[in-house]
């Protein structure tokens, strides 16, 4: 009798495992892999964005007072955080994961990546408190992109981005950290508290070069 309770139990637990993949599959549809399974095959330890979407082009000024296009970048991978120095909730995190993640990268590769910053609120962010910022976290390895805010604005909205100079609060903003392969093409998200360590942003920038050719 016992044998028998217990090959009623395995039955009913695979019954249950079956109904709960129709179920997702009936929610997410035929042709989509669970979630588990799509993340397991992606080669980098950020979330994987939707499929073919590019870095916008713009021209923006480096607080150092250069300008930056981002199409001159092609043939680079790009890490793109979106920062407010007056943010104290998950800005400061950002800047100081990618601070130290810099210097750990292969050297042949530094040469190869760059980290640029765009501001989400440019009526705070000016160079002097950029600098400020950047020192405290030590994160001058990176560059930190200013503008006006009608051509934030476009730049934001390309980005599909939140800007804090938007919502009245410079804790209240997108906040990841972006990965664009040397095609400009977006690779990979990470995100503070959930994926962004230096390791894994060292991980990804690498593996996206490697994986990647003008």
């Amino acid at each position: 009798m016992r044998r028998v309770h217990l090959v009623k139990g395995t039955v009913a637990l695979g019954l249950l495992a079956v109904i709960g993949v129709l179920i997702v599959q009936m929610t997410t549809g035929k042709d989509q892999a669970p979630a588990a399974l799509a993340t397991s095959a992606s080669p980098y330890r950020g979330s994987t964005p939707p499929r073919g979407l590019h870095a916008p082009d713009f021209s923006l000024r480096s607080f150092r007072g250069g300008l930056v296009r981002m199409r001159d970048l092609r043939g680079k991978v790009v890490l793109v955080p979106f920062l407010d120095t007056k943010c104290t909730d998950k800005c400061p995190i950002i800047a100081s994961q990618i601070g130290v993640a810099l210097p750990l990268l292969p050297r042949a590769a530094r040469r190869q990546v760059v980290a640029l910053a765009i501001t989400v609120d440019p009526r705070v962010d000016s160079p002097a408190s950029v600098r400020r910022f950047l020192r405290r976290r030590h994160a001058l390895g990176m560059d930190f992109l200013l503008g006006s805010i009608k051509k934030l604005r476009q730049v934001w909205r390309a980005f599909y981005v939140v800007a804090a100079a938007e919502t009245g609060s410079a804790n209240s903003h997108s906040a990841d950290a972006r990965i664009f392969d040397r095609r400009g093409i977006w690779v990979s998200t990470l995100r503070p508290g959930v994926d962004l360590t230096p390791r894994n942003i060292v991980h990804d920038l690498v593996t996206a070069l490697k994986r990647s050719r003008a």
